[in-house]
């Protein structure tokens, strides 16, 4: 119930509280234990910095003594939200969902207790409904509802095709809702939409309709564009500390007090200062703190010595994440995106003809028939090293 305390929780990072923030402030202010509710689907096998700035304030409420809840959609994933994509989203398929979720729950711990967070797969709930179910949810709202939407307008004045599963995606998150008895649900901007539909869900199952917290903006990635794994411009949460660090310093240098508030709970004093340091000492703070975070106070040292060492006097990494290829000589291409070092193909295509894989020592570009040699580094963007074994 500490007022300070609860203030920067309903602000930092904070766009919107719905229905009203002084009436979740009461009800924070008076020692109700609430229940919060988060939900990721596993479209990919790596959660992201992105992703940390919803899990972070679910670490906030935590700490303050409420019960958190996270959800990983494994049902909700194989219908695919389309909140923030300009095209529909395909289906996923089960088998990618299933493998992609295993990790999930680990890949928070270091943000989470996960001895006190409810863990949950929403397909417990949502995979029994019938089509009366359904009908009865989808009674509550309408199309023009659905189709008010910025995005999904956009898409059908442009003529897109807009499918009749998406409409089915915010009445599965409302429900959500009502199967773990949510008080306070948090998302991005972009799920706007999807979580206050689980204000009219919850009041259809007698419950008392739940607060909405948005957060943004949308963190950008190493890029500046929506950090996105299919762009392949994300900072992973179980990137190596070498890697997370140099990946925070290639930011455009405009993004270092967002990531600071969004994605670290560093002092809001020392985020409001960076605007007076030299943008380079900036994210360099900022990098230690994230590496900091997901690897401890050790490995953030050595990251930062790591770089000094490599960028400021043209060196290579004490540690380089290695690749192996194999016996019948796995195209260099395939290995990358195998070891997870390349997001996709075409991202390494795309790194190919900008000529950003080049040989360490000699500077060469790499090209299409280009042979991997052993024992050779090579140096892919700005900061990523990788031996072939």
């Amino acid at each position: 119930m500490d007022e300070n305390a609860i203030d920067e929780l309903l602000s930092r990072g904070v766009e919107e509280v719905l229905p009203d923030k002084e009436t979740l402030k009461k009800r924070l202010m008076s020692g109700e234990k609430l229940r919060i509710k988060l939900g990721i689907d596993p479209t990919s096998p790596n959660l992201h910095v992105g992703r940390s700035v919803t899990l972070l304030k679910l670490a906030d409420f935590q700490k303050l003594g409420h019960q958190v809840i996270f959800i990983v959609g494994d049902f909700t994933g194989l219908i695919g939200d389309t909140s923030d994509k300009d095209a529909e989203r395909p289906m996923l398929e089960e088998a990618v969902l299933e493998k992609n979720k295993q990790e999930y729950f680990a890949q928070v711990e270091n943000i989470l207790d996960i001895k006190k967070t409810e863990l949950k797969y929403n397909s417990e709930w949502l995979r029994p409904l019938t089509y009366k179910d359904i009908g009865e949810q989808a009674d509550l709202f309408s199309v023009s509802d659905f189709i008010s939407r910025d995005l999904i307008k956009r898409r059908l004045d442009e003529g897109k095709r807009v499918s009749l599963r998406e409409v089915l995606y915010p009445l599965m998150q409302g429900y959500d809702s009502v199967a773990v008895k949510a008080d306070v649900e948090i998302g991005g901007t972009d799920q706007r939409f999807n979580l206050l539909a689980g204000r009219p869900m919850q009041e259809k199952y007698g419950q008392r309709p739940q607060h909405v917290m948005t957060l943004g903006p949308l963190l950008p990635g190493t890029d500046g564009r929506k950090m996105s794994s299919s762009w392949g411009n994300t900072i992973n949460l179980r990137d190596t500390p070498t890697d997370m660090f140099g990946k925070v310093m290639s930011i455009p240098d405009a993004l270092v007090e967002q990531y600071a508030t969004l994605a670290t709970r560093l002092p809001m004093d020392t985020v409001r200062g960076l605007k007076d340091m030299h943008p380079k000492d900036a994210k360099m703070l900022v990098a230690e703190e994230l590496v900091r975070m997901y690897h401890g106070a050790d490995s953030a040292s050595a990251a930062r010595k790591d770089f000094d060492s490599t960028f400021s006097k043209g060196g290579v990494p004490d540690v380089v994440q290695e690749v192996l290829i194999g016996a019948a000589g796995l195209p260099l291409m395939d290995a990358l995106v195998q070891a997870g070092i390349v997001p996709s193909k075409s991202e390494y295509r795309r790194l190919l003809s900008a000529g950003a894989i080049r040989i360490v020592g000699t500077d060469e570009k790499i090209t299409e028939d280009w042979r991997p040699v052993m024992g050779t580094v090579l140096r892919i963007g700005k900061h990523h090293f990788v031996k072939i074994k």
